[in-house]
């Protein structure tokens, strides 16, 4: 697959082919097809919002892999450092609706290609017309098996060996790995990461236990910066965002909405956060726009499809049962 144009953004992980069910998944019932993936969930939401996002996964030589491949096309991501694995395939996960505020999800990607991600294939990535202006990476990838964290290991390399801004949502999966894995990993990664995203559950997995005292988000973030990290935001979900950085720290409430879906919620404020980032908003500005795009995913079905592009961005000021003509 051939290079075309610098990315604005560079992910890489692992999407899978979603299979949405109406009910109790042993009941039977219909399937939605769609496709489910936190870092391409990202690179939608930048690509809807005018920027060159660039997807680096694996995923098998199959009709799944297509979907995948041709869903990204379509939403205007460039795929030119995916990779096809003939010897994997590319992964399921399933939805199963129980109860309104409750679904289950079942994964089958153990063995996939995209856990078979592979260091080469990152530095084909990174081997554009220019680096990406940001390396966005996820705690879900590293999970995935030794080549993928190796994978991911590359791409810190080469992101400081190009100056390369380097953005991590921890997105801790208790499904994957344990809580001392993730954090032996974590810890290991944070000399290398520029603007931290976690929730305050995950704040932890990132700091030596030894400085882990209070447990306190501010003196958490305190001591990453002390390490380094340049902003660390936390996700407070229905509560809104907290950054810290240089300057102090900053806190946007959550937009208001009517909650539909709260499924990809992160990955579409991290894509707000990134936007505004790389159109050189302040502060206030990257927290504003990533609570307004993580808005627009709750009040949306599906993991990407409801991302807002950027003449959107402003519907969610319009009154209740606004026509926009």
């Amino acid at each position: 697959m051939g290079h075309e144009t610098a990315a604005d953004v560079l992910t890489l992980g692992e999407t899978m082919v979603a299979l949405r069910g109406s009910g109790p998944l042993k009941l039977g019932g219909s399937m939605e097809v769609s496709v489910a993936g936190a870092e391409s969930n990202v690179a939608i939401g930048l690509a809807r919002l005018g920027h060159a996002a660039r997807w680096a996964g694996a995923v098998g030589d199959d009709e799944a892999g297509e979907l995948v491949l041709r869903t990204l096309r379509a939403e205007g991501v460039d795929v030119s450092g995916a990779t096809r694995d003939p010897d994997a395939p590319t992964g399921l996960i399933l939805f199963e609706p129980r109860l309104p505020e409750v679904t289950r999800v079942h994964y089958y990607r153990a063995g996939s290609a995209g856990s078979r991600l592979t260091a080469t294939a990152v530095e084909d990535a990174f081997a554009s017309p220019a680096a990406p202006r940001v390396l966005h990476l996820t705690g879900i990838t590293p999970a995935l098996g030794p080549s993928a964290l190796a994978a991911c290991r590359r791409g810190l390399e080469l992101a400081r060996e190009h100056g390369t801004t380097v953005c991590l949502d921890v997105n801790f999966r208790s499904r994957l790995w344990s809580a001392e894995e993730s954090a032996a990993v974590m810890r290991s990664w944070m000399p290398y990461v520029d603007v931290l995203i976690a929730s305050d559950d995950e704040l932890p997995l990132c700091v030596p236990e030894s400085k882990n005292t209070s447990g306190e988000a501010s003196a958490l973030a305190e001591e990453l910066r002390a390490q380094g990290v340049g902003e660390v935001v936390v996700k407070l979900g229905a509560d809104g965002a907290t950054t810290y950085d240089a300057d102090g720290e900053l806190y946007a409430p959550a937009r208001p909405v009517r909650a539909v879906d709260a499924v990809g919620a992160g990955d579409a404020f991290v894509a707000g956060y990134l936007s505004a980032l790389l159109d050189g908003e302040d502060l206030a500005g990257r927290l504003d726009r990533a609570v307004t795009t993580g808005a627009f995913a709750v009040a949306s079905h599906g993991d990407w499809e409801g991302a807002p592009t950027r003449a959107e961005l402003g519907l969610l000021g319009a009154g209740p049962g606004t026509v926009v003509r």
